[in-house]
């Protein structure tokens, strides 16, 4: 099949999934409207069905999908509903210690996201009160910004998790990024800066594979372990944490034009490329884990493929087609297999694994809402109909 051939297969696909969309997120929107999902029972979803309630790390997904539609149709509809899903999350405002490191994930694709659509000066508040709770993290002796609580350690069997820091912070602080250039005070973007290169040093490796959790000596600061988070072991490659770095690398560029944040965002995508590639362009959940069994996360494949869109957003024309083409060819093969677009049924996108050691099966290939909402946002990237919410 010739360039052209592949442009116009691509185009067909983006042209019926968009439509497709359309349709599904009208019908979700009408049956969910201001609760807030996690993964559906019984093809439905219910509110507040993740783990952590209100606080749930995951719940500005569903905000930040009606965002999306309505930036790309105007219907009132997901705008009403969003700000809706917003009042209920000052919940999470109100209860301080809920707060951790995902205070991006929440209040970006929600209240910024309104703030950026609608200039709702509310919305603008709640964004920086959200991006003070995420700077009051830091470390200033290690250069990091904390993950999780004390709760993690059950979680993960560890002991102390004080000096922790994980790969998906890296999608969290856009930020503060964001919180500098809205008050004027460089301390967020200081601490973002100060994140991400600890982050380029102790979480990337030199292949461009990825640490998920990376532990510091919370009183000095010094190098202490790199223990196995949610992937198949110490030292493996947990599919969903490369695609944050992509992801989160790209971003870091984008908001500080610093270039090594640009080369480690590409170090990272081509890690993920020739591993999708040689798996028919699907993502398992862990790049190092055994052959069998074969597990998937399609939550990696989605948010790597929008980090691939991100990222070709900032290189020349003829770099460009390589990180498209590559994650068209993600998205399609995704969408294939895991794709369910009846919309009398709540959700699109199966197969997300939360973590790969899951003894219940619970949270094995199972439908996850930010899978659907990194396929909205890298298909309405492609239709030139995406908010920038990041």
């Amino acid at each position: 099949m010739g360039e052209t051939d592949i442009r116009c297969s691509n185009q067909e696909w983006l042209d019926g999934v968009y439509e497709k969309l359309l349709v599904k997120m009208h019908a979700e929107c009408e049956r969910v409207g201001t609760m807030i999902p996690y993964s559906p029972r019984e093809g439905r979803y219910h509110d507040l069905d993740g783990m952590g309630g209100i606080h749930n790390w995951t719940n500005g997904f569903w905000p930040g999908m009606l965002w999306q539609m309505y930036e790309a149709t105007g219907e009132e509809a997901y705008r009403r509903a969003a700000e809706g899903v917003e009042e209920r999350m000052d919940e999470i405002l109100e209860g301080l210690e809920g707060v951790d490191h995902d205070a991006g994930f929440l209040f970006l694709l929600s209240a910024v996201a309104d703030y950026r659509k609608t200039g709702n000066e509310k919305s603008r508040q709640r964004g920086i009160y959200a991006a003070n709770l995420l700077a009051g993290r830091f470390n200033p002796v290690g250069n990091f910004i904390r993950a999780w609580g004390d709760g993690m350690t059950a979680f993960f069997g560890k002991g102390d998790v004080s000096g922790w820091m994980i790969v998906d912070c890296m999608m969290n602080i856009p930020l503060l990024y964001w919180a500098s250039r809205e008050t004027k005070d460089p301390r967020f973007a200081q601490i973002a800066l100060r994140h991400a290169k600890t982050a380029q040093q102790y979480v990337v490796r030199e292949d461009g594979s990825c640490n998920h959790i990376v532990g510091f000596n919370s009183q000095t600061g010094e190098f202490v372990d790199n223990p196995g988070g949610q992937g198949y072991e110490k030292g493996s490659s947990w599919s969903r944490g490369q695609s944050w770095a992509v992801f989160g690398f790209a971003l870091s560029y984008r908001h500080t034009g610093d270039v090594s944040f640009l080369n480690t965002a590409k170090q990272c995508a081509h890690y993920c490329i020739s591993n999708m590639a040689v798996n028919d362009w699907l993502p398992v959940v862990d790049y190092r884990a055994p052959e069998e069994p074969l597990k998937y996360d399609s939550t990696a494949g989605m948010i790597t493929a929008c980090g691939l869109l991100e990222l070709a957003e900032h290189v020349g024309e003829h770099e460009k087609r390589f990180y498209t083409e590559a994650a068209f060819k993600i998205l399609r093969a995704c969408d294939a297999k895991f794709s369910n677009w009846n919309p009398e049924e709540d959700s699109i996108v199966d197969g997300g694994t939360y973590f790969y050691h899951d003894p219940s099966g619970e949270n094995t290939e199972v439908p996850i809402i930010y899978a659907d909402y990194y396929l909205i946002e890298a298909v309405l990237r492609l239709k030139g109909k995406a908010l920038f919410t990041w």
